[in-house]
């Protein structure tokens, strides 16, 4: 039960911090960011709101100025099943990227961050 509250707490705080230091978002002219926009339409974020590398992934999300659909893989059991069941397994953070009508699951933040740089920074 401490460790329970513990664990919450610390993920609570983790938000706070994210909420307070957060970056600045990359300035596009509106056409690039359309183009940004309807770019990131394909891609979704499976994730747990107090992870701190889902934290960490959002941060770059938020710096690249990307509207990706964020999906509750902790709470929401639809959102959960689809991971398990599509990803296959349940590890966040985990990038769903839809092109050309096919699925590719990316996961680990490390990977999902260098994917994102590499694929919108230059935008």
């Amino acid at each position: 039960m401490i460790i329970k509250a513990l664990r919450i707490g610390l993920g609570q705080l983790i938000v706070l911090l994210d909420l307070i230091t957060r970056p600045r978002r990359l300035k596009r002219t509106a056409e690039a960011q359309a183009a940004v926009a309807q770019a990131a339409s394909g891609l979704a974020l499976y994730q747990f709101h107090a992870c701190p590398f889902c934290v960490k992934t959002r941060r770059t999300l938020h710096r690249l100025n990307l509207p990706v659909a964020l999906r509750d893989a902790k709470n929401d059991a639809r959102h959960r099943q689809t991971l398990l069941e599509q990803g296959g397994k349940i590890q966040v953070p985990c990038l769903r990227i839809e092109e050309n009508g096919q699925s590719t699951w990316l996961y680990e933040s490390k990977a999902i961050t260098a994917y994102l740089q590499q694929r919108f920074a230059a935008v």
